[in-house]
């Protein structure tokens, strides 16, 4: 099963929504259960303070939506890791975040933290933030299949928590072998597929990785 999130980014930024509801669970946080809903699609939950709504949208909700959780906005977690929590205790198998960008930078920033959060409890879920030109996910130690998306042909490795020991690309336009990829690098920055499919892999370090579109 996945569970999609979404957040109350700028709507511009959103892909669109309806490409992702197969075998997939629902929630909104905060004004992302408004998005849902002026989308069409029903969230199976609700989290948040709904500080950022207005009085009609939270009629809506609470009309709408039988599982409305919510916090105070005085709180120690911010509204999405309280969702991202959930989520990754219902053993799902990925994780996406929508309008998780855009805006503003501090919640886009805190987004990327939320990304790593598997890895570093050694829980098996991908945590993916979707907006409309882009695809981010992270990665650790070992060897890992990326598949070509002709819609999102520009990858890019980027170095997160700290140095990367042993980079290597293959079926890459720019293919490397057992690289030190500095934390400050951006030596790996919009690189392509030129096969249908291409692996990486590195021994230490967590990565960032970026599929994009102009």
């Amino acid at each position: 099963m996945n569970i999609n999130i979404v957040a109350g980014g700028p709507v511009e930024h959103l892909p669109a929504l309806t490409e992702f509801t197969k075998d997939s669970m629902w929630i909104g946080v905060d004004k992302g259960v408004a998005i849902l809903l002026n989308n069409g699609i029903q969230p199976d939950y609700a989290f948040g303070d709904f500080d950022s709504v207005t009085e009609q949208e939270w009629n809506l909700i609470r009309s709408k939506v039988k599982n409305i959780r919510t916090f105070k906005p005085e709180k120690d977690e911010p509204d999405m890791e309280l969702a991202i929590n959930w989520a990754l205790a219902q053993n799902a198998e990925k994780i996406r975040i929508f309008g998780g960008t855009g805006g503003r930078l501090d919640h886009f920033l805190g987004n990327l933290q939320l990304i790593i959060r598997p890895l570093l409890k050694d829980i098996s879920c991908d945590i993916e933030i979707i907006d409309r030109q882009n695809i981010i996910f992270a990665k650790g130690p070992g060897r890992h299949q990326i598949e070509k998306n002709e819609n999102k042909k520009f990858i890019s490795f980027i170095p997160f928590s700290s140095d990367i020991e042993g980079l290597t690309l293959i079926g890459f336009k720019y293919p490397l072998k057992d690289r030190h990829i500095p934390l400050t690098s951006t030596l790996c920055i919009s690189n392509e597929l030129i096969k249908d499919y291409g692996t990486f892999s590195f021994t230490k370090g967590i990565l960032l990785v970026v599929r994009s579109n102009d």
